[in-house]
């Protein structure tokens, strides 16, 4: 890829500014010394507009410019039922969830456990967080963050690796959260416009300069992938090994609507703490709720700039005209085409100026995500861990301390680990499968501690200790079962256990720590209400265009 001197300006400028305003937004005024509340929750001073591009900005990484483009190449659109359906899950969590949280006015994930049960299910799903934060969430950023580097710019994927972990801790690290909320504002801008330049250029080479022409032309060359409801036996697509294998073991067909796909939603933004940390951050209820609207909205949207380029990509390898893009596209070791190489093949296609802001925009979704999975990895430790078992009466000035020591620590772990990922084809799925190891647990144990006041410590405490070894079981045992019906099932079998060992232990009786939940509880505001509506009768619209 070549930069041009305007390339390189706006890349270099983007670089600079974002620096620069994590600096300015995280020094205190004369005399004010920043304490935990500054560094893990933003002084709890979020407007609306932050708390929505903060959570997309967290939200959207490599995994999805890379990974779920790669998963566009491979599956076409029906990978967008990730987004869509994010959109109505914020809605159920700004409803449902947040009012309970602020209501128990909890900093961490593992707080509300410690108030909902006790301290051996805090501990035990604090440890669960931190070791897939480390290892998968931040991981996998920086393996797909490196890989765009090495094949744009040819830049070898440890040195990419180490790159951007410094990068993504430069601005990160000093100022805690308020440095990556507000810097998370203009890293969107860059997202969005920089990822619609590049579905704008994948459509013109597909419809030779029009844009128009080139989506009706992904249409009729390429029908299956956009389909959203794929059936057993339907497509194959390639297992990253030379071979095929079953999409349906990715999205299985109507589960992805009413089975596991929820599972995953709701535990990712109800019960994650790298985005519910900035709803916990915003100024009121109504400022976070609104703010949850705002990022729907911006889902709705996503698939275009994420899924359709891999679409396009699709096209224009299986046209077989262009060689130069087949042979990026080809791992160089294989000689097998990689799925995941879709989105940084179209990047080199860019023209000057587009270039350098699809780049910057790329770099913008890949160091917010790893900011705040660091800064949610520094807190949980912090506040959950070691507050709780090393040093109980450390001062404000400490604990900031040891947050950022952590983050650190944190993305040396991690950037030692990325390397291992580069035998994968769909690092998206990777990520999505993994953390669905642990995300039937999670989402049993909340969502009974929320509205079941009966579910006893010692029922949350199995369905924690419980969710990984029935997973990894059922991955063996039923190797034939996808991996989004797998999550379904071990979430319902978590259940029934929680539920007979709840009346078993606590003998019918409500536990003494059940949350006592009324109807004003859930009052949401008019403009919420108007949102909701919107984002509910959009996502309708797309299954039916779609289905």
């Amino acid at each position: 890829m070549n930069f041009t001197t305007l390339d390189l300006i706006i890349f270099v400028g983007y670089c600079i500014l974002i620096l620069m305003m994590g600096y300015l937004v995280s020094r205190e005024k004369k005399g004010h010394i920043k304490d935990s509340n500054d560094y893990f929750l933003a002084s709890k001073a979020l407007p609306w507009w932050a708390v929505g591009a903060s959570l997309i900005a967290s939200n959207i990484s490599a995994e999805q410019f890379i990974g779920m483009s790669g998963s566009g190449f491979a599956l076409g659109l029906a990978i967008s039922t990730y987004e869509w359906m994010a959109a109505a899950t914020l809605i159920i969590v700004a409803i449902f969830f947040l009012p309970v949280y602020l209501k128990e006015g909890i900093s961490t994930m593992p707080q509300f456990l410690l108030k909902r049960y006790d301290s051996r299910v805090r501990t035990v799903m604090a440890v669960f967080w931190l070791l897939v934060y480390v290892f998968v969430n931040l991981t996998s950023v920086l393996y797909l963050g490196a890989l765009s580097l090495e094949t744009i710019l040819g830049v070898p994927l440890t040195y990419g690796i180490a790159g951007l972990a410094l990068f993504a801790m430069l601005y990160s690290i000093y100022g805690g959260l308020k440095a990556v909320a507000w810097t998370d504002v203009v890293q969107v801008f860059f997202l969005v416009l920089g990822g619609l330049a590049t579905t704008y250029l994948a459509l013109s080479i597909v419809g030779s300069g029009d844009v128009i022409a080139g989506f009706t032309s992904l249409l009729k060359e390429a029908p299956s992938h956009f389909n959203m409801i794929i059936n057993q036996g339907e497509m194959m697509i390639p297992d990253g090994d030379g071979g095929q294998r079953d999409a349906y073991l990715d999205l299985p067909g109507i589960s992805v609507l009413i089975g596991g796909m929820w599972v995953i939603n709701l535990n990712y933004w109800g019960f994650n703490q790298y985005i519910t940390q900035r709803a916990l951050a915003a100024k009121s209820l109504n400022e976070a709720q609104k703010g949850m609207v705002f990022a729907g909205f911006l889902k709705l949207v996503m698939p275009l700039i994420v899924v359709i380029p891999g679409i396009a990509a699709f096209v224009i390898v299986n046209q077989g005209v262009d060689t130069s893009f087949i042979s990026s596209m080809t791992d160089p070791e294989t000689g097998i085409i990689k799925s995941d190489r879709a989105y940084p093949t179209l990047l080199q296609l860019l023209p000057s100026g587009l270039k350098g802001l699809a780049f910057a925009a790329l770099t913008a979704a890949i160091v917010s995500s790893l900011a705040s999975m660091a800064n949610s990895t520094s807190t949980i430790f912090t506040l959950d861990i070691y507050k709780t078992f090393f040093d109980q009466n450390a001062s404000e000035n400490k604990q900031v301390r040891v947050g950022r020591l952590t983050a650190i620590i944190a993305f040396i772990i991690a950037a030692i680990v990325a390397p291992a990922l580069s035998e994968l084809d769909q690092a998206f799925q990777y990520i999505q499968e993994y953390t669905g190891f642990v995300s039937p647990g999670v989402f049993a144990i909340f969502i009974f501690g929320f509205f079941w006041k009966k579910t006893t410590s010692n029922a949350a405490l199995t369905a924690a200790a419980l969710t990984i070894p029935l997973s990894t079981a059922f991955k063996f045992l039923t190797p034939d079962l996808p991996f989004i019906d797998r999550m379904g099932v071990v979430f319902l079998i978590l259940s029934a256990l929680i539920i007979v060992i709840s009346l078993l232990d606590g003998k019918g009786k409500d536990h003494p720590k059940g949350i006592e939940i009324t109807k004003d509880l859930f009052v949401t505001s008019t403009k919420f209400k108007i949102g909701a509506i919107l984002i509910s009768g959009i996502i309708a619209a797309l299954y039916i265009v779609f289905w």
